[in-house]
């Protein structure tokens, strides 16, 4: 992580580590939810007063979006690159699920994903953090649809696969397993449920499809 010292301003610390502030915050809104997540509570987690919160990320609809900006970056960024980086689909998509499947389950922090599970039930003027997830989750379904495009054109899928309904299944994979270790399910389970979820992918060959 790296130290940053913000300019100085009425009841702002003398200088903070923003990333681990911003995990900080990740946890309070993973555990709580971004609706019935409260100020004091965020303030409370990083360790900073009301001035200093909104002096340093403006209010709390900013600093959830900078909170899961950063756990996008710290916990998917490298998953989804190798996912599209690596040439054959199968262990690609294999190696994803159960990678998925490891940050799901982690104890360290809330199980889940926080874009899935985040925001239910919020008030309705938050829609615009409600728009702002659901953007991230079609933004899923974007890199499984871009990955399995790529399969056909490398004939790991056959040239009549279903690639927009591949992409939705997988996204329902994904956020099927979110909620499930958010219900205690342990890493062993999820990485089976990925496994099995393999088999869902068509066979590369010719079409079959009658013309």
């Amino acid at each position: 992580m790296t130290a940053i010292t913000p300019p100085r301003g009425k009841g702002r610390p003398r200088s903070f580590d923003r990333a681990q502030a911003l995990h900080r915050a990740l946890e309070v809104f993973w555990t709580r939810g971004y609706g019935p997540a409260t100020m004091a509570e965020l303030c409370a987690a990083m360790g900073i007063n009301p001035p200093s919160l909104y002096a340093a990320f403006g209010n709390k609809a900013a600093l959830f979006l900078e909170a899961v900006e950063h756990y996008e970056t710290t916990y998917w960024a490298a998953p989804w690159r190798r996912l599209k980086e690596e040439p054959a689909l199968r262990p690609a998509l294999g190696r994803f699920l159960c990678e998925a499947a490891a940050i799901l389950s982690m104890r360290d922090v809330p199980c889940g994903c926080v874009v899935v599970l985040a925001t239910a039930n919020v008030a309705p003027d938050a829609q615009d953090i409600c728009d702002a997830m659901k953007t991230l989750r079609e933004a899923s379904r974007a890199g499984f649809q871009n990955r399995f495009e790529q399969a056909v054109a490398s004939g790991d899928l056959p040239p009549d696969a279903d690639v927009p309904a591949l992409a939705a299944v997988f996204t329902a994979v994904l956020q099927g397993m979110s909620v499930q270790a958010r219900d205690g399910a342990p890493r062993e389970e999820l990485e089976r449920i990925a496994r099995a979820s393999l088999a869902m992918l068509p066979e590369p060959g010719p079409s079959l499809r009658t013309q």
